[in-house]
């Protein structure tokens, strides 16, 4: 009786005329009851990105790239988000890639006007006052506070420039607030650098292949997890496959582990390869999948540290060099590929992107292997950076039967089924994990397609498909705003200790439609 009145009560403070797709699987798990939805008004422009939220305060602040802002969305009745106002950020730096707040302080990382130069962090107070500004590496893309709240980490992804001829050291910034977040000078910054890998024997699987680069200007942190206990750090290198271990204290990358290859050919990692094959067609394939996650998020079970990643996969792309290309533009070994003027048809592997960068193993032009980047996927790994799990073609899969009209559909147009099965398919990019009751589940958003996946990962090596929920609407029009929320870019789970719902909220930013959305997370 207390639980039907409990879901009366959420669905009235949530439901707000947004609609969603429920779709149960036989386990219980958790519901998403749709709650309030922001507007920002641009298409395509990257208008919502990342959101942080202070309770305290009740404000969610949402970094906004095309404006170079945050939007300070008042929280308090999550059926109905408010806009407070915006801080422009265009004072401190180029272009805003992150936020975080802990207790009160807003961190935002800022990149450089020129983007290879030092960035910046922001320290505002939730009235977008300025405490304090920090100089750090290139390219902050990720800001994060350790749960004690005494370190903020930056990482700098370190990009090169389009023509590939400047190409700073990737980095991660260990900012010790300890004397408070106005006291803190750059004597309190230290870098978390990776020149000791330099002239060091690494993992063969993490990709060093920039022109030119050393190993330290090749990698590019991307995102962050955090141990509970504040003492180590976890960071995603994506464009070289691989996880850096971080000494949070002493500021030292203590391991580089690379993420190693998904099996294509074997039937529990099918995708379909092609946009071109008329249908849906998942099937096995000769090639093996980068998992180059985007996203990563940490929980604890039974005293260990376990990392979810959503696998996305990443090329590099620049005017200076590219290593993107088409199977059916290499050249493939014939004795690897006996068939292979079968396997590069159009409606095969033809249309699959790939990459020039690794495959020629004895270096005659000829590529003995084939490569595709992502898993289609998310996994979890344990501290030491092994795989314990991975939910092989369970997206596809699911997709095909729940959406099968729009299947792989791009994220900037409706009618564009099958679109992105040759590039990364339903390309898995953020992901948070929210403990809901006794469970722990991981919250995974689809870029492209659009959507969260749900899974209850209470036991990592044993995780169960829960629910995939959608605001999309296919019968919309993109452009035109009325086919609801596209492009998932952000996840942030805020639990039920600090919601201003009786439940917790699962905070989704889409950075294609330029919305914010909230959710309920209600137990079954």
């Amino acid at each position: 009786m207390r639980k039907t009145l409990l879901a009366g009560l959420v669905a009235g403070l949530l439901t707000g005329g947004a609609q969603a797709a429920f779709l149960d699987s036989e386990t219980p798990g958790v519901s998403l009851l749709p709650g309030g939805v922001y507007e920002s008004g641009l298409f395509d422009e990257s208008a919502a990105e990342i959101s942080a939220y202070d309770a305290n305060t009740r404000r969610l602040f949402v970094t906004n790239a095309k404006a170079n802002t945050l939007d300070v969305l008042d929280l308090t009745n999550p059926r109905k988000l408010q806009s407070l106002g915006v801080i422009d950020l265009s004072p401190y730096g180029g272009g805003v890639n992150s936020v975080a707040v802990h207790n009160g302080v807003v961190a935002v990382a800022m990149e450089a006007e020129d983007k290879t130069a030092p960035g910046s962090l922001v320290l505002l107070d939730t009235n977008g006052g300025l405490i304090n500004r920090l100089t750090v590496g290139a390219l902050p893309d990720m800001a994060a506070f350790t749960p004690d709240g005494r370190y903020v980490l930056v990482a700098n992804e370190g990009e090169p420039n389009d023509a590939y001829t400047v190409d700073p050291e990737g980095s991660v910034s260990i900012i010790d607030l300890s004397a408070g977040a106005a006291a803190a000078t750059q004597a309190d910054v230290r870098t978390a650098g990776f020149s000791a890998f330099n002239e060091a024997e690494i993992d063969p699987s993490i990709r060093i292949f920039g022109p030119g680069a050393s190993v330290a200007q090749d990698l590019e942190p991307e995102y962050i997890a955090i141990s509970a206990d504040s003492a180590t750090a976890w960071v995603v290198l994506q464009e070289n496959n691989a996880l850096a271990i971080i000494d949070i204290a002493n500021a030292t990358v203590t391991d580089l582990k690379g993420l190693g290859y998904k099996d294509h050919s074997v039937i529990q990692n099918a995708l379909d390869a092609s946009n071109k094959d008329n249908g849906i067609n998942l099937t096995t394939w000769p090639i093996w999948g980068l998992y180059m996650p985007d996203a990563i998020a940490s929980y604890s079970y039974q005293g260990e540290t376990y990392l979810v990643t959503a696998n996305e996969g990443d090329a590099r792309d620049y005017d200076g060099y590219s290593e993107e290309v088409r199977v059916k533009d290499l050249t493939l070994d014939p004795v690897s590929f006996p068939d292979a003027a079968e396997l590069q048809r159009e409606e095969n592997l033809g249309r699959l992107k790939t990459t020039t960068a690794h495959g020629d193993i004895d270096g005659d032009g000829e590529h003995e292997i084939i490569y595709s980047y992502g898993a289609r996927s998310f996994a979890i790994w344990n501290q030491a950076g092994e795989l314990v799990y991975d939910s092989g073609s369970d997206f596809e899969r699911l997709l095909a039967d729940i959406i099968p009209a729009d299947f792989n559909a791009t994220n900037d147009e409706n009618a564009s089924f099958d679109n992105r099965s040759d590039d990364k398919g339903p390309e898995p990019e953020g992901v948070t994990v929210g403990q809901v009751g006794e469970r722990t589940f991981a919250f995974i958003g689809l870029e492209r397609v659009g959507g969260i996946m749900i899974y209850d990962i209470t036991t990592p090596f044993a995780p169960r498909f829960v629910r995939y929920v959608t605001t999309r609407d296919f019968s919309g029009d993109a452009a035109a705003g009325t086919a609801g929320n596209l492009g998932p870019e952000g996840l942030l789970f805020i639990p039920k200790a600090q919601s201003p719902a009786p439940i917790p909220l699962l905070i989704v930013t889409n950075e294609v439609s330029g919305t914010t959305q909230v959710f309920g997370v209600m137990p079954d």
